[in-house]
């Protein structure tokens, strides 16, 4: 089974893309994060077209969205509302093989890396607080993987200037510690290094700020695939597919692909 994670940042402009993603990659399950679509105008003939008839999606107009797309019928469906605000982050489902697959995007935290005077980081920082003390519950001791764009780059080697983005959002010492207490939480593995080591480089966003950034191989690892300790082993390897920031008007971030079997 192959599995794979991508922020399209808004899937009916990146329709084209995921088709020829899927043309070179052949997932059988997609998680996607920002699709910015409501689930009225949601493309699922496209999207059934391109082998994926089953679809747990939960979207809103310009923003956030996240849908799980499958060749395979799933066994369940769900979400969950996190810090009481209905936007759109978060769908799992449980596929035959009795594996949860949960696909998050968490919020970005705004500019300014101060809870005080940010709304915005404070928001996105019990999020990520929420998901440590939901991990603990439901994470544990279950078969799971928790994947999509997390916002957060924990390592020193998940950005490509350690010292000069240690104070952007991302990447501050409070994100990447709350990182930590979410694997901790759940007894998860972070399969990014768990498959690469924390002394290489791994990155999955080029940002669109810099023209050259992809070029001068200026990014930061936000895209995450998390597995828990009873679906680790079935897990056999993981891939950045990088290609897809090369293709025209591509989204920032690239898909993260994990094969399991």
């Amino acid at each position: 089974m192959r599995i794979a994670t991508w922020n399209v940042n808004s899937l009916r402009q990146r329709l084209d893309h995921l088709a020829r993603f899927v043309a070179a990659r052949e997932p059988d399950l997609i998680c996607l994060q920002e699709t910015k679509v409501d689930d009225s105008l949601f493309p699922g003939q496209e999207l059934a077209a391109l082998g994926y008839p089953h679809q747990q999606r939960r979207g809103q107009k310009s923003y956030n969205g996240v849908a799980i797309l499958s060749k395979q019928p799933f066994r369940a469906v769900d979400h969950r509302v996190w810090c009481e605000r209905d936007d759109k982050r978060h769908v799992s489902v449980v596929t035959d093989g009795d594996l949860e697959v949960h696909c998050f995007y968490v919020p970005s935290g705004g500019p300014i890396p101060d809870p005080e005077r940010n709304p915005r980081f404070a928001h996105k920082l019990r999020f990520l607080e929420e998901m440590a003390s939901w991990s603990g519950v439901e994470a544990k001791g279950r078969k799971c993987l928790i994947l999509g764009d997390l916002n957060v780059a924990p390592l020193e080697t998940d950005v490509w200037n350690h010292k000069k983005q240690l104070r952007s959002v991302g990447h501050t010492p409070g994100e990447s510690e709350r990182i930590a207490a979410l694997l901790e939480a759940g007894h998860l593995t972070d399969l990014g290094r768990h498959f690469v080591p924390s002394s290489e480089h791994l990155f999955t966003w080029w940002g669109y700020r810099f023209p050259q950034s992809y070029e001068r191989n200026y990014g930061w690892r936000l895209d995450h695939a998390l597995a828990s300790e009873s679906a680790l082993s079935a897990v056999t390897s993981l891939e950045v597919f990088k290609e897809t920031r090369t293709w025209e008007r591509p989204s920032d971030h690239v898909p993260v692909i994990l094969q399991l079997g």
